[in-house]
Formats: structure tokens, C-alpha cells, sequence
């Protein structure tokens, strides 16, 4: 079982929207048996709340269902129990690698490496702009899934 933890700031934006659309991608190619994946924040701001409004309509706008999901802070112990956390920017990567004292087992990534175009996954929650975080984290999301596909499966 491969286990991946999406990780943002918040954990209400862009973590879970990776999340929800790397669920959808491994089902649709029937290796959902094969994962284990999830989301969470490095911040405690959020804690709680359910996936920000827009999200969920984007996700809904692509046949996902988010019900049920809130909020979770990324905790140390959680280095042990996932084999890759993939992060949206380069303050989500300095936070984890913070919050874990370190990555002895190289365990961190962003998600856009896994691209032809390797860049951050700007915030919308600060850009408004949905439908590109929606853009680059589909794209992250298929990269990611190859590689695994490539390197592990």
C-alpha cells in the first residue's frame, strides 16, 4: 500500500482538492486498492472547517464528493506512517521538513515536480483563482501518478 499525505497551509484549499483528485485518478485506473491517501495543513488556522466553498463546487463540478472531509494539522508522528508528503509551495516543503525535524528518508515533495514545468501551486485562497489551482493540481496529480506507476507499481 502506497500512503500519501497532500499537504498545504490550510488544509481546506489546495490539499484537499489534491487529495479528492488523486482518489479519483487511481480509482479510475482500478489501483485504488493499491493507495492510501489523505490531506492536511501545517497550520492550526483552519483546524476543523470543512473544505473551503469553492472547492467544493469545483470538485462536485468534476464529479468528487468531498463530504465529510475538515481540516487535520500535519503532526510529527505522521512522518512514520506515510511513505511521500506532497506539498503545494516551497513554505509548505520548509514547514514539513520544520514540523518533522528533518527528511531522513526523502519522503518530501512538490507536487509540480512530477510536471514538465516544475513552479508552486499558488494559493486561492490569496489569488481567487480556482480554476488554475484546479489546472496545476490535475496536472501534478497525473505526473505524480505516473511516476509512481513508473518507479513503484
Amino acid at each position: 500500500m502506497i500512503k500519501i499525505l497532500f499537504v498545504c497551509h490550510g488544509n481546506i484549499c489546495r490539499s484537499p482538492m489534491a487529495e479528492f483528485v488523486m482518489k479519483n485518478i487511481v480509482k479510475k485506473n482500478g489501483k485504488d486498492k493499491n493507495f492510501f491517501i489523505e490531506s492536511r495543513a501545517t497550520s492550526a488556522e483552519e483546524i476543523g472547517n470543512p473544505v473551503y466553498p469553492a472547492v467544493r463546487e469545483k470538485l462536485k463540478e468534476h464529479g468528487m464528493d468531498c463530504t465529510g472531509k475538515v481540516a487535520c494539522q500535519l503532526r510529527r508522528t505522521d512522518y512514520m506512517q506515510y511513505d511521500y508528503f506532497i506539498g503545494m509551495d516551497q513554505a509548505n516543503l520548509k514547514n514539513m521538513i520544520r514540523i518533522f525535524g528533518g527528511d531522513p528518508d526523502q519522503k518530501i515533495h512538490l507536487l509540480m515536480d512530477y510536471t514538465d514545468h516544475p513552479r508552486d501551486i499558488m494559493d486561492p485562497w490569496y489569488t481567487r483563482d480556482f480554476e488554475k489551482a484546479w489546472q496545476d493540481i490535475q496536472e501534478g496529480c497525473q505526473g505524480f501518478f505516473r511516476f509512481i506507476l513508473q518507479k513503484i507499481l
